[in-house]
Order: structure tokens, then sequence, then C-alpha cells
């Protein structure tokens, strides 16, 4: 399984929509425009990873996407790999289904840094790659 692939699970799948920066990139974290109107009252589930010849994912993380994002800028254990490049995506999810994608996301994913699983049983949502 490729570290940034996933595991399969067995419910049925909802579909999410990813966002990226213009032209169809990836976009930097440190460089996201996050005053953009895209992000006034977004919420949702998002991913920070590093690519390259082992890319990772760093954390999945839900909330207000811009306030969360904002504040992983500044936090020192995303910082540290920084270095890599830090990359990040995100989706709107409606407030029921939140937890439970959240949850798929950690146990799919493995992030660096949050190992912590909601407790909602997951749901199943196709990866942003």
């Amino acid at each position: 399984m490729s570290v940034l692939g996933g595991q399969p699970y067995l419910s049925e799948e909802l579909s999410l929509e990813w966002g990226k920066c213009e032209g169809g990139q990836w976009c930097l974290l440190r460089s996201l425009n996050l005053q953009h109107p895209a992000f006034d009252g977004l919420h949702g589930v998002y991913v920070i990873w590093y690519g390259g010849s082992d890319p990772r994912v760093v954390y999945v993380g839900q909330g207000a996407i811009a306030e969360r994002l904002r504040a992983h800028r500044t936090s020192l254990d995303i910082l540290r790999y920084a270095p890599q490049g830090l990359f990040v995506t995100w989706s709107p999810v409606e407030h029921g289904q939140i937890d439970g994608v959240q949850s798929f996301l950690v146990r799919a994913l493995s992030p660096l840094e949050n190992k912590a699983v909601p407790s909602a049983p997951p749901v199943s949502v196709n990866f942003p790659w």
C-alpha cells in the first residue's frame, strides 16, 4: 500500500471534491490565500502532506478550514516538516459526517502528527490523489 494510498473499506464511498490552487496544482500551506472568499464559512476536512521521493501525510484535520490552516502555519509540530515542502488540500463535509470522514482518513492515511481517531464510525471517501 502506498503511503498516500489508502486501505479499502466496505462501506459506500462518499465523493469529496478536494480543493486545489489555480491551474489544478496542489497548494502550498505557507502561501495558500486563506483570505479568498472560497474559504468564507467553509467547514470540512483537510490533509497536509509533503511530497518528494518519500511522501507522507503529516496531518488530517477538520473544522473551519481557514482558521485551522492558519493555526497550522505556526504550529511547530507541523513546521518541522516544512523543509520537505508542505502541501494542503481540503473538502467541505456536512457537519453530521465530518467525524466519520476524519476517522476514515486518519485510519487510512496514518498521519505523522495526529494519531487520534474520532470515535465516529469511519465514512469511506475518495482520496485527494
